[in-house]
């Protein structure tokens, strides 16, 4: 148990909260403490109902069963292993920004949810912060089952295949993968890449809860290697203001 105990506490701090909740609530939904209707995204509940809780805990719950396990744990892990990587790499010192990452894509899914009628919205969520840690490092050669080996850009895609193969639909998958494009897309590619103007910011009250730590990666916004190459092959004719010191995707 200690060994367990120092595994859970060596986490990163927000990761470890989502890994937590992911598993403590499915769990009362599947004890029969919390019936499982209420932890699904009803839009009618949560509109006209002000049942405001169901977009937190549709966040959480997935509905294990003897059909649904295996697709719960491989995402389970998709989580710890993503989100850890993201959390102590390319937001290593910034947990404000990374927490706003997470709460932009969350709000972007919980409203494709209400639209699309999406009851669960966990594997959505995990998918989106998948696809930016797979952007970041888009170069990295990473390994995959039976030894398939490719770079990490097409592992969002490879693994949507994988999810419908065992779990028989690419929508949360689909979703996810544009909900996460779409931050990388306007707090990277759109800003740094195409000189257009930052539609995103972390929130004050966020580095105010979330303070930033010393000892982390500094500055934000220096883009991944692929786009620093890029700018790099001008540099005689005048070199990009990139930012300030941040390296993303270092592992």
């Amino acid at each position: 148990m200690s060994d367990l105990g120092d595994w859970f506490r060596s986490i990163p701090l927000i990761t470890r909260y989502w890994f937590a909740g992911s598993i403590a609530v499915p769990l009362v939904g599947k004890l029969g403490l919390v019936s499982p209707v209420n932890l699904f995204l009803w839009p009618d509940a949560f509109i006209h109902r002000f049942q405001i809780w169901r977009p937190i805990t549709a966040t959480f719950f997935f509905p294990v069963g003897p059909g649904t396990g295996f697709l719960y744990l491989v995402n389970l892990y998709f989580l710890y292993q993503y989100s850890s990587r993201l959390e102590t790499g390319a937001f290593d010192g910034r947990p404000a920004d990374y927490m706003f990452m997470l709460l932009f894509n969350w709000i972007c899914i919980v409203i494709t949810g209400l639209v699309m009628d999406m009851q669960l919205l966990m594997i959505p969520l995990i998918m989106s912060v998948l696809y930016v840690w797979a952007q970041l490092n888009r170069d990295m050669i990473v390994s995959f089952w039976f030894g398939t080996r490719f770079k990490a850009c097409y592992l969002p895609w490879v693994i949507l295949g994988f999810n419908y193969i065992i779990g028989g639909s690419v929508i949360n998958e689909l979703i996810g993968n544009l909900v996460g494009h779409l931050y990388f897309f306007l707090m990277f590619k759109y800003p740094m890449d195409l000189g257009g103007r930052n539609f995103l910011s972390t929130p004050q009250f966020l580095y105010r809860w979330l303070p930033n730590r010393r000892g982390g990666v500094s500055g934000f916004g220096v883009p991944p290697a692929s786009m620093r190459r890029a700018a790099e092959d001008q540099q005689g004719g005048g070199r990009h203001n990139w930012g300030q010191g941040f390296r993303l995707g270092d592992q």
